[in-house]
């Protein structure tokens, strides 16, 4: 298919308000979509089912599943061209935003200072006015971020949300997996030679000792790299990789529940920060800081990609392969407005200023795409 046949194909499929998904993975050069037959809202919570899920930040809420085999699937190569996007600065928002996310900041400095929590998440959102179309937007999505998931989502009973997120919650193939803990921020200044402070060094630490200590239990092997400061747009992130193989007595389910929500977007213990965030932040989170992706699909690998090559295409095998990312860096858009959502860390040695100015420069990279 045509890369023009291809955004035909969902730009009707969103006029006619039928349910799809777009999206490329990291570093590829292939978009893909699943195109829904019909308006139904599916859900999974066995995540046995084939297709694309998209879960909300709350655990206790249904994951929305388009599935394949009601679906149809299209596909296309994508070569990435440049967008001439006017550069975007930093800019408060109002006064009273500005101190209703310090206030929230500050309180859970508080509850991590008297032990109440080891390390919190806590966001806001933004309302921007965009006139866009969305799937001229997702394209500016893929022309910016090609090292990001990058993803335009829809269902007419549910919403329309588009993304461009760094960050990998969970790939499988057969019983090999990996993750990645992320966390910690700086400002990409030209180069990735940065000092990191001992806040956000122990903030990158918490996540990654959490997925390994949680994972023990559903594998037979774990493997950590040491943190390395990489590029997510215009700024720079600590990662540290996370591989291994599953135990034969471990589910997908039960190794969902362990990592979702993560401590770099929700906190520690979960449990309690995930109740902080739900009592305290003064807006519903959706599907921000969820998670979403392919799901169960089978993949076919060669020992050769030349298919002219009949001898290694016949030791050709099929694996199923999953590919979950966290739902961050995100807008969804709703009429002409689309309202965005920012957030970052918190421990004992945050400072509420800066905090909140992490936010507006995390804002950046979807402001980018809509002007």
């Amino acid at each position: 298919m045509t890369s023009e046949a291809f955004f035909e194909h969902i730009t009707n499929q969103l006029a006619s308000e039928s349910p799809f998904v777009a999206y490329r993975k990291p570093n590829e050069q292939e978009v893909k979509a699943l195109l829904q037959k019909n308006s139904n809202v599916y859900t999974t919570s066995e995540f046995t089912e084939s297709g694309f899920v998209f879960a909300p930040f709350n655990d206790k809420e249904k994951t929305i599943l388009i599935p394949l085999e009601q679906s149809e699937f299209v596909s296309s190569a994508y070569n990435i061209s440049e967008e001439n996007l006017k550069k975007t600065t930093p800019n408060d928002s109002s006064s009273d935003e500005k101190q209703k996310h310090i206030t929230l900041v500050q309180k859970g400095i508080e509850a991590v200072q008297k032990g109440y929590l080891q390390k919190v998440v806590l966001s806001r959102c933004e309302s921007i006015s965009s006139k866009q179309h969305p799937i001229v937007i997702f394209k500016k999505l893929l022309n910016t971020y090609d090292t990001a998931f990058v993803y335009c989502w829809y269902h007419p009973k549910i919403g329309l949300w588009l993304g461009a997120t760094p960050e990998t919650l969970l790939k499988t193939e057969g019983n090999r997996f990996s993750t990645m803990a992320l966390a910690g921020t700086q400002n990409y200044s030209g180069t990735l030679n940065v000092n990191w402070q001992s806040k956000e060094q122990d903030e990158q630490q918490y996540v990654t000792d959490f997925i390994v200590k949680n994972l023990k239990a559903s594998v037979d092997s774990i493997i950590k790299s040491k943190p390395a400061t990489i590029k997510a747009g215009n700024l720079l992130p600590l990662q540290t990789k996370i591989t291994g193989l599953f135990s034969k007595q471990s589910s997908f389910k039960s190794v969902l529940k362990t990592l979702h929500p993560t401590p770099a977007v929700c906190g520690l213990p979960k449990e309690d920060a995930k109740q902080f965030i739900l009592e305290n932040e003064t807006y519903n989170r959706e599907f921000y800081t969820g998670f979403l992706g392919e799901l169960n699909l089978k993949e076919k690998s060669t020992r050769n990609t030349n298919k002219r090559n009949v001898e290694n295409n016949a030791y050709a095998t099929v694996k199923m392969v999953s590919n979950l990312y966290v739902n961050l860096r995100c807008m969804q858009l709703n009429n002409s407005a689309a309202t965005i959502y920012i957030g970052g860390g918190i421990t004992k040695d945050s400072n509420s200023e800066a905090e909140w100015q992490e936010t507006v420069y995390k804002s950046l990279i979807m402001k980018k795409v809509l002007q």
